[in-house]
């Protein structure tokens, strides 16, 4: 088979990481060429082309005419292969990063190319600014990373001829050295944007035993993500609280993980969930935020999650219930304007009451103003971490599991045996064929898409309030 992939840029993490396993477990098989729109910032493991066109719009630049681009990129291809592609293999077609993507698939569609358009981000969860307005590439195959995605997929008219979950591989720890002896800290490995909402993991601090030093890894990218992490940074100094950032980028990560007492996440939204799997491969312990619609799908592979918690409660009088009121639903109309879409006055209403019931809200729906309230007051009012023990008692007991060398020993086997290169190389391999084979006619219907994630009792202020 000959394969192409395409994605916007080959930077370090996230979507390059995928890329790059995927490269790795069909080379064998496959023959393999990348188009990407920037220069990689380390040498990429594939003949590379780049096609300045496919990078991000940038407002300050003139975009390229996407009928040039289009050629480019059946030029690139052909040079490659006399008679073409079997697959062009697409990374995150659906996020507007660049304003002329979809016309240029469009076009390519036109010119008999073969499109595998795979989904790791949703514009429509949380993210209004990548959203296009027009029609995605109909009568295509789609693939996604979760099952959740899938069904939604289904749900919005896609068939399921013509649509593919493809989980991704995890690698195994590579262990050079005797087990390390952990040093005094939990650390939270993830590039610290707002929706790995950091704020809770600060706020767990606050509750460890042996008062380890909260450790992230690496800092964000984009410019609002930048400004609430500055932010958390100056709090905390201002707090002097046990918390170090940007550790990543003066420490070996393999060193960070193996040497750390436990790893946490408190993110709010993921797309794969690469931070529920990779710790037990370090023969770690995971502890904190669990995502219940995203791990759903681990936990059908045996990965055992129950002592993560879903929420967080703390209580409405901490943070002036009327005025968090009166944020949020400002919040929910100005993203519904957003995306053109109309909501009930009243559900906003119902959905208000029911993630305020008892007086308590999850803190993960809360923004970084209401979160730095309650950390505040925590700190000046010692009695009221009891209170909040009382309202999540595994608060009394972070990162401490019953059973732990069992529980460690079961979720690696797991892990290593769901989510290895054998089996995400057979499943890509017969996506191509699928894709080779199988012409389909379906499309996405773009409201019932946007339905399924704009969901008001899991409204988070950090995820959705793009004026931050």
């Amino acid at each position: 088979m000959k394969i192409a992939f395409i994605h916007y840029h080959l930077k370090k993490g996230g979507v390059t990481t995928v890329l790059k396993q995927q490269v790795d477990a069909v080379k064998d098989e496959c023959e393999v060429l990348v188009l990407t729109g920037e220069i990689p910032e380390s040498p990429f493991p594939a003949h590379t082309i780049r096609i300045p066109g496919l990078g991000y719009s940038r407002p300050s630049q003139k975009s390229p005419d996407p009928k040039e681009v289009t050629e480019s990129i059946i030029k690139a291809i052909f040079s490659k292969w006399k008679d073409g592609c079997d697959v062009l293999h697409i990374h995150n077609p659906t996020l507007a990063k660049n304003k002329n993507f979809l016309i240029i698939l469009k076009a390519l569609q036109k010119r008999k190319v073969k499109l595998f358009l795979q989904i790791h981000d949703f514009a429509e969860d949380g993210r209004p600014l990548s959203y296009f307005s027009e029609e995605y590439v109909p009568n295509c195959h789609y693939g996604v990373i979760n099952s959740r995605d899938y069904k939604i997929l289904l749900k919005t008219g896609l068939k399921k001829e013509g649509l593919h979950q493809i989980f991704n591989t995890i690698k195994h720890f590579n262990f050079k050295q005797k087990d390390k002896t952990p040093k005094e800290y939990v650390l939270y490995p993830i590039r610290a944007l707002r929706r790995k909402n950091i704020g809770e993991a600060i706020l767990l601090s606050l509750f460890f035993k042996n008062k380890e030093t909260l450790i992230i890894t690496l800092p964000p990218n984009s410019p609002s993500d930048i400004k609430s992490y500055d932010a958390w940074k100056k709090f905390v100094k201002e707090k002097n609280l046990n918390v170090e950032f940007d550790a990543g980028l003066k420490n070996d990560f393999a060193e960070l993980v193996l040497s750390s007492r436990f790893l946490i996440t408190t993110s709010i939204t993921e797309g794969f969930g690469f931070s529920y799997l990779e710790p037990w491969t370090a023969k770690k312990i995971l502890w904190g935020r669990k995502l219940p619609d995203i791990c759903l799908d681990f936990e059908q592979n045996g990965i055992r999650l129950d002592h993560l918690y879903t929420r967080l409660l703390v209580p409405t009088e901490w943070i002036e219930r009327e005025k968090f009121y009166k944020k949020w639903k400002s919040c929910v109309l100005e993203i519904c304007t957003m995306f053109n879409f109309k909501i009930d006055k009243e559900k906003i209403e119902k959905s208000f009451t029911k993630i305020t019931k008892n007086d308590n809200i999850d803190f993960g729906l809360l923004d970084e103003t209401f979160q730095k309230k309650i950390i505040s007051r925590l700190l000046s009012h010692k009695r009221d971490a009891g209170k909040l023990i009382r309202l999540n008692p595994y608060l009394s007991y972070p990162g401490d599991i019953a059973n732990k060398d069992e529980l460690i020993q079961n979720n690696m086997k797991a892990v290593l045996n769901s989510y290895n290169k054998t089996l995400y190389r057979e499943k890509l391999v017969s996506i191509y064929s699928r894709v080779m084979s199988k012409p389909v006619s379906h499309c996405i219907n773009k409201n019932i898409l946007l339905s399924a994630f704009l969901d008001l009792e899991q409204f988070s202020l950090l995820k959705w309030n793009v004026t931050f």
